[in-house]
């Protein structure tokens, strides 16, 4: 879902100058993010198996992984395989927030972001709603992620995109995808990877009942895409008078977003509602934010923070065993932790080493001034 499934979905969106560092991004981030997960990233969110988690953070003895083995049993399946799941989790979580700081931000600068982001702030939020933490024993109901990935993403986004400013020339000077190919392509991976992101939150196909409840998490899941595409489409169609491209795209992701906090409950009727007014939010969501100026090149804000909360909220609909109140402590909670340790993180790294490139590098494109290369060099013009 990360790569290529992300990167090329986000690098189609911004700019012919800006192309491989947002591909970059998201490549290295998968790389660190990976490692720091197995150094201390699954330690921080899950511990020690047989150990009693405290209510914020996992047992720490669990660091590098020096009590998994081959012989551990975590959720009834082995704990490697856990542990790997969950780190696929921790990798897409911080590459997600590239939309929200895409073609204006040093490289140096979002790595440490992502890095200290995963470590300080989605692990913990994993720990709280998935960890045996105390969101989770408070009863909040998030299947495979709604709160742990979409709003901490999507908050994260919005205090980078307003720490970050806008692109030069945003609101006065047009900004269209350079290649919407490579974004369609994008979103299609995404969408079949969301079966595995969703279905393989069962954690379990060994038995009939089992591989029966995944099958009811795929269709629910397809379901939601489907139905978030078709009425994004529509609403662009009524308010554009255009069939547009980009909003349907991101109509899928948010029918899937939509979906990923309970999967299991609805029917596949209910999920298509619930994907379509996840379609039809992202739409006037994105329309909200370029009025307000607050520029997002790929719409991760929208997608991810808006549509995300909208999902958790709407569980309560379909699963008798979450309550409203508590979705809404547990996403109050967690906008407010995600938002102010972003911002200090985001200032901290501001004062030491600077978030932005130069004007001049913005304007000759993050790949010259950042990968010292161009994605086409052959051609010119492109900017």
């Amino acid at each position: 879902m990360t790569i290529p499934g992300l990167s090329l979905f986000y690098a189609g969106l911004v700019r012919a100058k800006n192309v491989l560092s947002v591909l970059m991004q998201c490549f290295a981030i998968t790389g660190f993010m990976s490692l720091l997960w197995f150094v201390a990233g699954y330690s921080i969110a899950f511990g020690t198996d047989g150990v009693d988690p405290g209510p914020y953070v996992g047992d720490m003895g669990n660091l590098f992984l020096a009590n998994v083995s081959i012989d551990s049993v975590r959720n009834g399946i082995p704990e490697t395989l856990f542990v790997m799941f969950q780190m696929t989790f921790a990798v897409i979580t911080p590459a997600l927030i590239v939309g929200g700081f895409a073609e204006r931000m040093k490289f140096s600068a979002m790595l440490l972001f992502s890095a200290a982001w995963m470590l300080l702030v989605y692990a913990p939020v994993c720990h709280w709603v998935w960890g045996g933490g105390w969101l989770g024993s408070m009863g909040l109901q998030d299947f495979a992620g709604g709160t742990v990935v979409h709003i901490t993403a999507g908050v994260a986004a919005l205090v980078a995109a307003v720490m970050m400013g806008s692109r030069k020339g945003f609101g006065s000077t047009a900004m269209p995808p350079h290649n919407l190919t490579m974004t369609v392509t994008g979103a299609g991976m995404l969408w079949v990877g969301w079966f595995g992101f969703n279905g393989g939150s069962v954690l379990a196909t060994a038995s009939v009942e089992s591989a029966n409840s995944v099958a009811v998490v795929f269709m629910n899941t397809n379901a939601a895409a489907a139905g978030g595409l078709i009425v994004a489409l529509i609403v662009a169609k009524l308010l554009f008078g255009k069939a547009d491209l980009t909003m349907a795209l991101n109509g899928a992701l948010a029918g899937l977003v939509a979906i990923t906090a309970e999967p299991s409950f609805p029917t596949p009727v209910e999920a298509t509602v619930i994907g379509g007014i996840g379609g039809a939010l992202v739409v006037f969501s994105i329309i909200a934010l370029d009025k307000l100026r607050l520029d997002d090149p790929v719409g991760a804000i929208s997608v991810h923070g808006v549509v995300g909360l909208f999902g958790l909220l709407v569980v309560p609909y379909s699963n008798p065993e979450a309550l409203l109140m508590g979705q809404l402590i547990g996403a109050a909670t967690i906008f407010v932790w995600v938002f102010g340790a972003s911002l200090l993180t985001w200032a901290i790294i501001k004062a030491v080493i600077g978030l932005r490139v130069s004007k001049e590098e913005e304007y000759e494109g993050v790949d010259i001034a950042e990968c010292g290369m161009e994605a086409y060099p052959e051609f010119k013009g492109g900017k």
